[in-house]
């Protein structure tokens, strides 16, 4: 099973990486970090350097592909070639998976067009705008298509994708062996549970230095 998760300039690093901890452990599973063009990409902090091995050029038939999220995937969702590529890819992957604002780049490549989709609360609905039915669940499967929410929960699609390939004792081992057993110190990890003036101050100061993200939010931010 080779795995390919696209990395870019400005991700969100968890994104990438919670996944690739859950699906990296799988013996036989090739995970391969893939971008634009090969070589080192850095995180939305701009501290933190990941490595793309292959450019999307030399990985055309991945089983699986996971495009993560992030203030870089913007661009992503009008640069031609990589969403040439992501349609190219889909007519051969067993499943076609995003984690956070990745969903928005399946949606402009057309893949999420009559499904149901989710994203980062604050990103959701933008995913109409590509035909797709947007909800709010953690993790999301419509067809061969897996959308998880925001940044940690790619863990939890990953978990999900290894239960649907290999069933849930292998995927309970590998949570058990990353040890993922969140007792969060505060339930407000959503909007729905998070207290109103919360919810309202992280929108407000995400839309402050994102033009794009005020756009998305209107009245709200």
């Amino acid at each position: 099973m080779q795995i390919a998760i696209l990395i870019f300039e400005k991700l969100t690093a968890l994104d990438a990486i919670g996944a690739y901890e859950v699906l990296r452990s799988v013996p036989g599973w090739e995970v391969r970090f893939v971008g634009p063009q090969a070589g080192l990409v850095r995180a939305d902090s701009g501290s933190l350097g990941l490595v793309a091995d292959d450019s999307i050029d030399q990985v055309t038939e991945p089983e699986i592909v996971l495009v993560s999220g992030g203030e870089g995937s913007r661009p992503l969702m009008n640069d031609e070639r990589v969403l040439g590529w992501l349609r190219d890819v889909d007519r051969h992957t067993r499943w076609t998976t995003s984690v956070c604002t990745g969903s928005l780049v399946l949606g402009a490549a057309g893949l999420l067009d009559g499904k149901r989709a989710t994203s980062h609360w604050l990103y959701l609905d933008r995913l109409r705008e590509f035909g797709a039915e947007p909800t709010s669940e953690r993790v999301v499967e419509d067809g061969k298509v897996i959308t998880a929410a925001g940044v940690s929960s790619g863990i939890d699609m990953a978990l999900h994708l290894v239960n649907r390939e290999l069933g849930e004792e292998a995927a309970q081992a590998i949570q058990l062996a990353i040890e993922y057993d969140p007792e969060p110190p505060f339930d407000s990890g959503s909007p729905a549970k998070a207290p109103k003036e919360i919810v309202e101050a992280v929108a407000r100061v995400a839309a402050a230095g994102d033009e794009w993200l005020g756009a998305s939010t209107g009245s709200e931010t």
